[in-house]
This record gives C-alpha cells, structure tokens and sequence, in this order.
C-alpha cells in the first residue's frame, strides 16, 4: 500500500485493522503478504478519515527543535495553539484539538535556523517531503561571512553548486546564488542534517543566519515568526 502510494505505512496498519482493507477481494489481515499484481481495494471510510488530517505550516524562530523537546529546548509543535494561528489563513478549516494529536514534523529544521517548518497529521505528506528519495526541491536564504582573504573565489560557488560530499557520500546539484553582497540562495533537493551550514563551511563560509522560505510551490510568505497556519485545499509540495 506504501510502494502503491495509497497510505502510509501506519495509515496503512490502521485500515487494516479497522476492516478497511481488501486484498482480491478478501479482507486484509496485518502481516499478509500481497502479490504484486494484487488489487487493493479500500473502504471509503478510510478516505474520510485520511481527508480530515491536517498538516501545518509553521514559521519556527530560532530556539525551538523540530522534534521532541531535547536538552531542554521545546518542540516547535508547542506553537500550534489557537492563540498563535496567523490571522491571514485562508484555509477556511476550523481549529480542533485533534488536529495536535499524531502532528509530525515532515523534515528538519535546526535550532539556530528560522523559518518554514511542516507539521502533519498526514503520512502521504510526511512520506514525500522526507526520505533518500524526495526529490522535492527546499529554498534558504543564508546569510554568511567568508572567512578567508576578499570575497568568495567563483570556483567555491561552483564547489557549493556541485562537488562537495558530506559523510562520504556526493552531494546531488544544488542551486546557488548571491541574492545580495553577504546572503546567498540555496535551492536544495536533499536534506542531509545540518547540510547548509556543513557545506558553507566546506568553502570558508561562516554561517550567521538561516531562514528557509519554500518547500515544493509551498512558500513561507508573510506568516509571521511564531505563528501557524493551515495547508490549503489548493497547495501541494
């Protein structure tokens, strides 16, 4: 059902043991192995309650961790409050408790970083923005301070565009520019931990500050620090 894209893995285990699920006809149990040329059948109710998860955007400020509060730093899930969503959403969808429960951040975004950060109740989301395999391009504008002697020699951009490995392993073709004299534009397609700032480093650049602006066509825009707000209907990644 994962391979196939109709669920994620733990949607999938819960429509399995809800009944949902028939494998050629039959109902599917957990742990049954399925042909390949199987036909998946599943019950609409599955869809309903697969339309009704949400996922979030987030403009996280500097401070906050991704994930589960560590070193005692406070998950950036702690934001999505009633009080704290943006007054511009448009999304037209009424705020529940239950949006917060099994609210999952669909990729990192370091402490000292700023900026578009997803949150989802939704595995198909969380499945493609995460993983060796997306291929979903992210934008960052990066603030930085060379630290050798003048400006940053051209052949270092064209290091930072393509030729650099981190932990052994080529980096895929990045794009990157100077969007002014001390900020560049990285457009990545993988997001390897602390990827940009390990690069910049790489080349002698000394990162001073990170914001990441887009991810697929969905862009942070005007939502202010610290606030939320709900993916539309209309947007996809």
């Amino acid at each position: 059902m994962t391979d196939r894209g109709l669920a994620s893995r733990r949607e999938s285990d819960e429509w399995i043991e809800a009944g949902w699920v028939r494998v050629d006809g039959r109902v599917a149990v957990l742990g049954q192995r399925a042909r390949s040329d199987a036909v998946i059948e599943i019950d609409p109710r599955a869809r309903a309650e697969q339309l009704r998860r949400v996922t979030v955007l987030l403009h996280k400020p500097i401070g906050y961790v991704s994930g589960q509060a560590e070193d005692g730093h406070e998950p950036a899930s702690v934001l999505v409050t009633r009080a704290n969503r943006w007054e511009g959403d448009s999304s037209g969808i009424e705020f529940q408790g239950g949006h917060l429960r099994h609210l999952a951040p669909a990729g990192r975004l370091d402490i000292d970083s700023t900026g578009l950060l997803v949150l989802t109740q939704d595995g198909r989301i969380a499945k493609r923005l995460i993983g060796d395999e997306t291929r979903v391009e992210k934008e960052y504008l990066v603030r930085v301070a060379y630290t050798g002697e003048g400006r940053l020699p051209d052949e270092a951009l064209e290091r930072l565009r393509h030729g650099l490995e981190l932990d052994g392993v080529q980096l895929r073709p990045a794009r990157v520019s100077w969007q002014n004299e001390d900020q560049l534009r990285f457009v990545l397609r993988e997001g390897r931990k602390r990827q940009i700032r390990r690069m910049c480093e790489l080349v002698g650049l000394e990162v001073l500050g990170l914001k990441r602006v887009r991810i697929g066509s969905v862009a942070l825009g005007p939502l202010p620090p610290g606030q939320w707000r709900y993916l539309r209907d209309d947007e996809r990644f």
